[in-house]
């Protein structure tokens, strides 16, 4: 009997082994790496390019979803394919897995953003896109489709056209935008598995953000995810109820084990609360968040702010965080589950958040870590939490600076309303600044927290271990000065022993810099379907400074024809090696705000934008790749610069060489061979492109 009964417990285990909807202990941070609209800074390349940065920071990084939607300007939401057709807002296929492995080179695991409650069509209310991967054609039905899908109006379109439904009603909230899926069906359970299993075993991805999963039941997140087995697997369950999120992880659970992990928007309402309200003492409480309750925190995910609660526009505000942003930040950094921080709130607060983390990594906090309440002020002006980790304990000071830290602790993160303590048992050398890109030289100061009184600092510049006999020793809370590209190494030094060693990849760029000159081109938006009655460039740089004056901007009228199509263009100077230029294109005079494209930011070289349709602001797409091969054509060979290489060029050129005094032409692009004159050479040498 026994022998048959661990067969058995074998037999089970593989089963057992699927899933747990996030890992236990795990010390992580994630970024989102979206906003709404982002199309710029969410390029695939864009944030490719960012992977070494990212990569000392986060372990996880959620991109948009990534299939073809209805067009270059969606931020994913409004799915169409999802297996053979990976050409996005954000980039192509091929440019996605280039993104996905350099990111799983340097141990980033890449989130898939997963929209399974709806779809979009093609042309009517039920036809959905027919497509073969590996071999087996996958096409939804309208017998797919809910029967109470958009209130009703989808059962009334397809009974008057002829098509059925399915019998059943929606197994969660109905949404009106798109056809609300019936996860009862056979057809949608087979089609949504190979998708899922196509996202982790062909893209590369490393699990999913399932996206409104109030929409349909939480037993479907389980039995999709107990198929393809994710790592990581956390589900949009819009609730601020503690009970309703805990019964939608439950909900998922396969054999009695949990299946995923929720985004804690009971955490995020508190922390709002508290900060835009500067009343710290909303902090405390029992049901303030999911990482609060230890039978939970493994698999809650916290945020502060998303791409669905962040500030778009005036007409459109949604819920954000309004104030004491950092502040926002530095609590949930501190506090276990896992931390999803926001591109946005990356890139406005980046210096301030990676001390953050740096702290959360160096106390050894993770997703289950214990915390507990220290003090809370009875006039709502403090609030101070602590949290045990695996090396020393983290206390967030939230609030008022009335409130005293411990001597037991040392301060390394501050700033208005937060302050970041580590407790001396941490054992460990501190930097007063995070690796990362400066301008110019500066000062960077070196502390021991430590519960060693005297303790020094040892520490190194070229990126070697220090050693009691190898680097320089200073007292703690001297400062070093960083003026060059280097790797600094500072460890704590007591009775002749290095512990505690934390390393800093500093890069300065304060040698001469040659500026050099970008192009921007607008494809021409005064013709249809846009019809603005000119064009107008509204644009600032990376130091906040105006390059086209005050808004609206400057209207351009220079255009050139490029690869066949008109093109409006403005040229900028690129002034140092962070530095960039951002626009707002528009169609200027009093309507300006209602006829403007969303921001186009970063930009650093030559580059092509293309207006496309408008909602609230019209979207802009990058199509750099369709033109700038032809730009050169334009630039060499049109002698009279009117954007086109023909034979009257050749007329030009020769009136040139004959008169030497033809007004009308640009004297470097009639110098065709580029040799600093313009020659019989030039003639000939236009005469073979045209003839080729």
């Amino acid at each position: 009997m026994k022998r048959i009964y661990t067969i058995a417990l074998v037999a089970l285990m593989p089963l057992l082994m699927l899933g747990q909807g996030w890992p236990s202990n795990y010390s992580g941070v994630m970024l989102q790496g979206f906003y709404w609209d982002s199309y710029s800074d969410s390029k695939w390349t864009v944030l490719e390019a960012q992977a070494d940065e990212f990569a000392e920071f986060f372990d996880l990084v959620w991109i948009p979803q990534s299939g073809y939607c209805s067009g270059y300007n969606s931020m994913g939401y409004d799915p169409l394919y999802w297996f053979t057709n990976y050409s996005s807002s954000f980039g192509t296929k091929t440019q996605l897995q280039s993104m996905i492995n350099t990111f799983r080179a340097k141990g980033i695991g890449t989130i898939a953003d997963v929209v399974i409650n709806h779809r979009r069509n093609l042309s009517n209310w039920v036809n959905f896109p027919t497509e073969t991967y590996k071999g087996v054609t996958y096409q939804l039905k309208s017998t797919d489709i809910c029967r109470d899908d958009d209130g009703g109006a989808a059962l009334e379109w397809a009974t008057a056209n002829g098509y059925s439904l399915s019998a059943n009603n929606d197994s969660g909230e109905d949404w009106s935008g798109m056809r609300d899926l019936d996860h009862s069906s056979a057809n949608v359970q087979t089609s949504v598995k190979a998708y899922i299993k196509m996202l982790l075993e062909d893209l590369g991805y490393a699990g999913f953000r399932y996206d409104m999963t109030k929409g349909y039941a939480a037993q479907y997140t389980g039995i999709y995810n107990s198929y393809a087995n994710p790592t990581y697997s956390v589900g949009e369950y819009w609730d601020g109820n503690l009970s309703a999120v805990k019964a939608w992880i439950d909900g998922t659970k396969v054999g009695g084990v949990v299946q995923s992990a929720a985004f804690d928007f009971p955490f995020r309402y508190t922390i709002r609360d508290a900060v835009n309200n500067n009343k710290w003492t909303n902090l405390a409480g029992t049901t303030r968040g999911l990482n609060l309750d230890p039978n939970y925190s493994r698999y809650a995910v916290t945020f502060v702010e998303n791409h669905d609660t962040q500030y778009r526009s005036a007409s459109d505000p949604q819920d954000p965080i309004n104030q004491y942003v950092e502040a926002a930040n530095a609590y949930m950094l501190s506090m276990p589950g896992t931390p999803c921080v926001f591109l946005k709130h990356w890139m406005d607060y980046k210096e301030s958040i990676k001390q953050m983390i740096y702290a959360r990594q160096l106390a050894g906090i993770t997703n289950t870590s214990l915390t507990s309440q220290l003090v809370s002020s009875s006039i709502n002006n403090y609030y101070a939490q602590r949290t045990t980790g695996t090396r020393g304990i983290l206390l967030a000071a939230m609030g008022s600076t009335t409130y005293s830290i411990p001597s037991s602790y040392v301060i390394v993160a501050s700033g208005t309303n937060y302050r970041l303590a580590l407790s001396k048992s941490t054992e460990t050398a501190w930097a007063s600044v995070p690796s990362g890109v400066r301008v110019d030289p500066f000062d960077v100061t070196l502390t021991a927290v430590s519960a060693t009184s005297g303790a020094q600092i040892v520490y190194t510049l070229d990126g070697t271990e220090p050693t009691a006999t190898n680097g320089t020793v200073i007292a703690s809370g001297s400062a070093v000065n960083i003026n060059k590209c280097l790797t600094l190494k500072a460890g704590l030094l007591i009775n002749g022993a290095v512990t505690g060693v934390i390393t800093r990849n500093y890069t300065v760029v304060n040698e001469e810099f040659d500026s050099y000159e970008i192009t921007v081109y607008l494809k021409d938006p005064t013709v249809a379907p846009n019809n603005w009655p000119q064009v107008t460039y509204y644009c600032w740089d990376s130091n906040d400074q105006q390059q086209c004056g005050n808004w609206p901007g400057t209207v351009v009228t220079d255009t050139r024809m490029v690869h066949g199509e008109k093109f409006y263009y403005k040229t900028f100077t690129i002034k140092g090696t962070v530095y960039s230029v951002n626009f707002v294109f528009n169609q200027g005079g009093s309507t300006a705000s209602s006829h403007q494209t969303v921001d186009v930011t970063g930009v650093r070289e030559t580059s092509f934008f293309e207006v496309t349709t408008q909602t609230n602001k019209y979207q802009v797409r990058d199509v750099t790749a369709d033109y700038l091969p032809y730009l050169n054509d334009v630039l060499v060979g049109d002698a009279n610069a009117d954007g086109v290489v023909n034979i009257v060029d050749v007329t030009v050129l020769i009136d040139v060489l004959l008169n030497d005094n033809v007004s009308g032409y640009d004297p470097d692009a009639a110098d065709v061979n580029g040799d600093g004159r313009i020659t019989i050479t030039d003639v000939t040498e236009l005469i073979d492109q045209l003839l080729s």
